[in-house]
């Protein structure tokens, strides 16, 4: 017999993705600060950290890229570091793009349970306008149609998926916590 999950304990984690501009650094950040012992893990700060030679994940990287170990190399740094706020008592929010098979290979490389996902997917449109507003841009030589289309396509299903495209940072804080038995895996 399962019991629904009704809210997160220290000691796990919980990632989320989504395509860039969906929402996820506000969103992690909301949900850490609704937790009473919470760390904000932004995948993005391992990426910045490599100050020469970093080699962007771009649109036709391909595999065994610099670019592809460098992401990986994020992705494994960040999940350690999640593991290790998780061994010492804190829910370990971490947050980055990962999409495809990626998605997959990340749960596998976090230790810790529980473990939640969360899959922020609003409307590409939505998204479009969200990028429009923000002071950084991160698509490059991407679009949001083309990632979006490919990450909805290539992500496994996997996790909490949730069309926040109307939905408020509160509103979708609340909405995760409402549906952490869907996260869980």
């Amino acid at each position: 017999m399962t019991y629904p999950v009704t809210s997160l304990e220290p000691g796990s984690v919980v990632v989320i993705t989504g395509i860039m501009a969906a929402g996820k650094s506000t969103v992690a950040q909301a949900l850490a600060e609704r937790l009473p012992r919470a760390a904000h893990i932004r995948g993005d700060v391992f990426r910045r950290m490599i100050v020469s030679g970093r080699e962007e994940y771009e649109p036709g990287a391909g595999p065994g890229s610099e670019a592809e170990s460098q992401l990986r190399l994020r992705y494994g740094l960040s999940a350690s570091t999640a593991d290790a706020y998780a061994e010492a008592g804190f829910t370990a929010i971490v947050q980055d793009v990962i999409l495809g098979e990626e998605l997959k290979r990340y749960v596998d490389l976090v230790r810790t349970r529980p473990l939640y996902v969360v899959v922020l997917a609003p409307r590409a449109e939505a998204v479009a306008a969200r990028e429009s507003g923000r002071g950084k841009t991160g698509y490059g030589e991407w679009t949001v149609a083309a990632l979006d289309e490919g990450f909805r396509a290539t992500t496994p299903r996997v996790g909490l998926w949730l069309d926040t495209s109307d939905l408020s940072v509160g509103e979708t804080v609340d909405a995760i916590l409402s549906r952490l038995d869907e996260a869980a895996l």
